[in-house]
Parts: C-alpha cells; sequence; structure tokens
C-alpha cells in the first residue's frame, strides 16, 4: 500500500509551471507579444523537460501548500506501517520468539549486561513516531495561508520537509537491516502455540461432539465452565493449562476423547495463511523486486550502528 502511495504520488505529483511571480502568467505573455497559445506551449515544454508530466492550473506566487501535506502523508503512511512492524517485533522479542539482528560486541544495556534489547526497533519506532506527526504541521499551514499566500509558510515548511525525508531514509535503512538479519525461534514459538492452543480448540471439539450427536447448549456451557477453571490455574497457579485433561475424563465429550490429538494439531487451524504467504510473495512482493533489480544491487553506503 505505501509503495502504491509513493508511486501515484510520483506520478502525479504536478510541477507549479511557467507561471511568473503572481501567477498570472503575465510577463510571460508580453514577452510573446499577447499570443497565449505561446505561453501554453512554454509551459507545457519547461514541465516536459522538468520531469512532470503536468502542471498546477491555476496558482499564486507558490504552489499549493496542499501538495506538502501530501507529500508528508504520505511519508507517514510509511512510518505507520515500519512502527506497527517493529511494535510487533518489539512485542515478540520479549516473548523471546524473534530477536532483531545482535552483534558479538553489541551491549543490549548499559546497566543490565544479558540484556538484547531490540534497539534498531526502538530506534525506529522513535523516528517513526516523529514522521507520522508531520503532515499536522503541513496542514495547519495550508489551512492558515491569507488569500495568495503568507510567509509564515516558509520557516516550518524549511524544517519539516526536509527531516522528513531525512527520517524516512533512515527508518527504511534500518528496516532492512532488521529484516536482513531477523532470528526466528521456532520451538518457543511452538512452545506458546501449544500453551493455548486447547483453548483454540473448543470451538472445533463443540463441534465434533454435536456431530455425534450431543447437545451444542450444554457442551458449549461444559466446556466454557472447564475453559474458566483451566485459566485459574493457568495465571492462578501458574501451571500448564489442563483443558485438555479435564475434557479426556468428562462423557460429555466421549465423542472426541479418541481424536483429541489430532484436533489438537496446530495445521488444523492456520487456515490458507501458508497459501497466502507464497501468492502475496510471488504476486505482491517478486515483481517488485524484479522491477527494481538494478536499484537493489546497488550497495547501501549507509551504515547502523547500534
Amino acid at each position: 500500500l505505501d509503495l502504491e502511495r509513493v508511486n501515484r504520488e510520483i506520478e502525479e505529483l504536478p510541477m507549479r509551471g511557467v507561471k511568473g511571480t503572481t501567477g498570472t502568467q503575465a510577463s510571460f505573455l508580453e514577452l510573446f507579444d499577447g499570443e497565449h497559445e505561446k505561453v501554453k506551449v512554454l509551459n507545457k515544454r519547461v514541465c516536459e523537460l522538468m520531469g512532470f508530466s503536468r502542471s498546477i492550473a491555476v496558482s499564486g506566487q507558490t504552489y499549493t501548500r496542499k501538495i506538502d501535506f501530501n507529500v508528508l502523508s504520505v511519508l507517514s503512511g510509511i512510518a505507520q506501517s515500519a512502527y506497527k512492524m517493529c511494535g510487533d517485533i518489539r512485542l515478540l522479542a520479549n516473548l523471546k520468539e524473534v530477536e532483531e539482528p545482535f552483534s558479538k560486541t553489541q551491549i543490549g544495556s548499559s546497566a543490565m549486561a544479558y540484556k538484547r534489547n531490540p534497539m534498531r526497533s526502538e530506534r525506529v519506532c522513535s523516528l517513526a513516531r516523529y514522521v507520522i506527526g508531520l503532515p499536522t504541521g503541513a496542514a495547519n499551514t495550508h489551512a492558515s495561508q491569507w488569500f495568495e499566500r503568507t510567509l509564515d509558510d516558509s520557516a516550518i515548511r524549511r524544517i519539516i520537509l526536509p527531516e522528513g525525508f531525512l527520517a524516512t531514509d533512515v527508518v527504511l535503512n534500518l528496516l532492512h537491516n532488521i529484516a536482513d538479519g531477523l532470528h526466528v525461534w521456532p520451538n518457543v514459538v511452538k512452545l506458546h502455540v501449544m500453551a493455548e492452543l486447547p483453548f483454540m480448540a473448543t470451538e472445533n471439539i463443540i463441534m465434533e461432539c454435536v456431530k455425534a450427536g450431543g447437545d451444542r447448549q450444554e457442551l458449549h456451557e461444559a466446556i466454557r465452565v472447564k475453559s474458566m477453571e483451566a485459566g485459574a490455574v493457568v495465571k492462578g497457579e501458574g501451571k500448564p493449562n489442563d483443558l485438555l485433561d479435564r475434557i479426556a475424563k468428562d462423557d460429555i465429550f466421549k465423542a472426541v476423547h479418541a481424536k483429541l490429538d489430532q484436533l489438537m494439531d496446530p495445521r488444523q487451524f492456520v487456515g490458507r495463511a501458508p497459501e497466502q504467504v507464497d501468492e502475496f510473495i510471488a504476486d505482491e512482493i517478486d515483481p517488485v523486486l524484479s522491477k527494481h533489480a538494478e536499484l537493489l544491487s546497488i550497495e547501501s553506503v549507509d551504515g547502523v550502528n547500534v
């Protein structure tokens, strides 16, 4: 989605064009002895030479500051996605399911030597939070322009526009570094999944018992009570989830006693997720990588220090 917006903004971004001091093109009209068509041809040609496919139809001294808002909104969208990604990485790192790159000599915490803080992801979130808020400044600048233009637009634009691009560039460089060395711990993931799977499997257990002639309302109430009891053991006593043991001892669930292990196969709950990932990579990601292969082959000179 962010790449689509970037491409659309580049494609549709207009140039102010040959408009003169106040946007009326009066000086060019005088230059061409009042021939309007020549002024229009000049405007179109200059835009083409500058790499723009279109120009702003009507402007004042400057292009509308709405364009600044649109551009910064695109950067904000990239920052939002980056924050979401790295926020999730930080949460998963806390669960020890994933880790971002961590060098042999890297210090995770100046106070606690054992820590492996996700410092890259933390940096992304910090910078992304700044970029996300930049469109507000552009929106207020556009809204507060009096008549043709007021000069209070200048100072803020000198800050938010360059810093927006610079911060986003750093964010993207960090994301590349994180993705290149992200480590997943499958056994920890499996441990967490299997601990919650009995709760996830309750609906399937109810359906199987109903197929065998059981009363759904009675089954639902029975499994609700047992789920609450099992949850209390996990949270209150710190013990493993014993929901399956409770189900295996209750005759109301006799229809599934022989196939509880089968119902607890995690693959029963992923739907088309594996296929969706493969299709997404093949249909969405690979074409982008192929299209920009030449750019991607250029080695980045930007390092990441943590």
